[in-house]
């Protein structure tokens, strides 16, 4: 089974551009946007880990943080799994 394993460090600095009351919800959709393009793997296969929601969500959906590190993986069959690193 061949699998990539990739630690990033994922700028979430565009949810500033975003309504405060959505920024949490809009630097979800980013990290999953930076996986599918730097995995190269179709938006459905990215699977996000609690951990990472948890994370993004700590401080409330006004005050997301700035950036996260995450450890993803990508299965043969096409499918990324990410967790907090």
């Amino acid at each position: 089974m061949m699998e990539k394993e990739q630690i990033y460090t994922i700028p979430l600095r565009s949810v500033k551009r975003t309504p405060r009351w959505r920024r949490s919800k809009r630097a979800i959709k980013d990290v999953r946007a930076y996986l599918v393009r730097h995995m190269k793997a179709d938006i459905e296969n990215v699977k996000l880990d609690r951990t990472i929601n948890e994370a993004l969500w700590r401080r409330g959906a006004q005050k997301p943080p700035r950036r996260i590190r995450v450890r993803a993986i990508r299965f043969e069959d096409g499918a990324v799994e990410a967790e907090l690193a």
